[in-house]
């Protein structure tokens, strides 16, 4: 409507401009203004009714996203679970009486002032992490202060009891959910989750989220995204002590699909000890059923020749893997794989970057090699702005739908609504991109009334979808998660 006021306030002055300049002009200039009001009219209104790139975008993922031919009737998920402590980084670490300072990443934290810094070094990069705080007592310090802050929140927490309270949200699927189950926890879990028995504890296992918001400023430092810090005491967990019990209770279940996290927890029991219990869990989950396929969620990690041990020994025996870009590039740092020099992202990933990495992790520990033994066949990559599926051609179909579902689970559920509203996100996805960093390698263009990418290279398929970034979010805690659970409920196995 402003826009109507406007026009004819611009030709109202144009014609009263021209009257005093010269009074024998206005018949004309009139008669020219009543013929070219309509016109000015009806462009503004057809100016007014294109849509947006994010409404374009939103309105063609409704149109694309239809479920597979053949869905999952019961999926299992573990192993591990725990109460999260949600609290404004910055508010918590000022309780906690410590000054801004240097940035410093820590592997293993053992203070508040590692917790600071390290959360610094994060914060400065908008970057998601997650360290172990080898302190108990100390930790339980900071626990208690964080769960005194005004405005802390507790909520389900743990990669498996994410996703299984995201498959949850599903009246078609029935969820078995193993994991170190406190009361707390169980009360808080979605009345569809079936807990075995064994998993259930007398205590909860407790992480702390240190959230923070885009632009906010904490010394010199201010965080270009809003993200969040995890930490955490956690021996349950961090020892996957309910993993055999998982495996065990799959015979009854009867699952049509198995979602295993909880790896990187293992980190920060020390070399000797998780040298062990990784060969003792790669026994476990290779006793699951071959027809039974298993999608590995990965979580931030440190340690290179730990994420070198999951890339030799677990990845090959899992059929799907779920990450970040801070994931995917340790990754390949770990394994000397491509772009391994990379110190970080410069901002948005690269997309030529990131699909030659997800192509080698295909080649050197999955089936892209049609000869190869490996299981591996599908990679869901997620980052702020994009995501993309990789998948081995003739394993996984309606991947498609799968990109785009949890793209737009993304955009609402950082929003906190239960659908994508256009006037609160932004399309920051690249327009225009390669399928590679390196020649050869194809030029594509995103466009936003069909907004799936797809390529191949090889016999690997790749589809692209942008992610419509919410300008506020509430709360950036489990959205890998969710992404992850959405992409697996629209995915369907092809028969081997």
């Amino acid at each position: 409507m402003w826009r109507k006021a406007a026009v004819m306030a611009v030709l109202a002055l144009a014609v009263g401009y021209l009257y005093h300049t010269d009074p024998d002009l206005p018949q004309c200039v009139l008669r020219f203004v009543t013929q070219s009001i309509p016109q000015v009219l009806l462009s503004t209104q057809l100016e007014a009714n294109v849509p947006s790139l994010e409404e374009a975008i939103s309105r063609a993922w409704d149109s694309l996203i239809t479920a597979p031919t053949r869905q999952w009737g019961r999926i299992a998920v573990g192993v591990n679970a725990c109460i999260d402590v949600v609290v404004s980084g910055v508010g918590l670490l000022q309780a906690l009486a410590v000054d801004p300072g240097t940035s410093r990443d820590h592997d293993v934290l053992h203070s508040k002032e590692d917790v600071k810094e390290t959360f610094i070094h994060y914060m400065e990069r908008g970057a998601a992490a997650e360290r172990f705080f080898s302190d108990k007592e100390g930790f339980q310090r900071i626990a208690r202060a964080a769960a005194e802050y005004p405005g802390a929140q507790l909520y389900v927490g743990g990669n498996a009891a994410l996703i299984g309270q995201k498959l949850a949200s599903n009246p078609q699927l029935v969820v078995l959910l193993c994991g170190p189950v406190g009361p707390k926890l169980h009360e808080l879990l979605d009345e569809q989750i079936v807990v075995p028995p064994e998993s259930l504890q007398e205590t909860d296992e407790y992480h702390l989220i240190l959230e923070y918001k885009a632009g906010e400023q904490w010394g010199l430092s201010q965080a270009p995204q809003a993200n969040r810090f995890i930490f955490s005491h956690d021996v349950s967990n961090g020892g996957m002590s309910t993993l055999e019990t998982f495996v065990a209770s799959l015979e009854e279940f009867q699952p049509g699909l198995v979602v295993l996290s909880g790896l990187h927890m293992m980190e920060g029991m020390g070399r000797t000890l998780w040298e062990e219990r990784l060969r003792e869990a790669v026994a476990a989950i290779s006793d699951v059923r071959n027809e039974v396929p298993i999608h590995l969620e990965l979580a931030s990690m440190t340690d290179r020749d730990y994420m070198s041990s999951i890339m030799k020994e677990v990845m090959p025996i899992v059929n799907s893997i779920g990450l970040n870009e801070q994931e995917l590039l340790f990754l390949s740092k770990a394994g000397g794989g491509p772009h391994s020099s990379l110190a970080a992202w410069d901002g948005i990933p690269d997309v030529g970057r990131v699909t030659d990495i997800l192509l080698w992790v295909l080649e050197q520990h999955g089936r892209a090699d049609p000869e190869s033994e490996a299981d591996l066949t599908r990679i869901h990559f997620h980052t702020l702005a994009y995501h993309i599926l990789a998948t081995v051609d003739g394993h996984w179909v309606n991947q498609q739908s799968a990109v785009a579902a949890g793209a737009r689970v993304a955009s609402s559920q950082a929003c906190g609504l239960q659908a994508v509203d256009v006037s609160k996100v932004a399309l920051k996805a690249p327009q225009s991109f390669y399928s590679s960093f390196s020649e050869p390698r194809e030029s594509l263009v995103l466009n936003p009334s069909s907004p799936v990418t797809v390529w191949r290279r090889g016999n690997v398929s790749f589809y692209l979808t942008p992610v419509l970034v919410c300008k506020q979010p509430l709360r950036t805690v489990g959205l890998g998660d969710a992404i992850s659970a959405e992409g697996l409920i629209y995915s369907e196995i092809a028969p081997q």
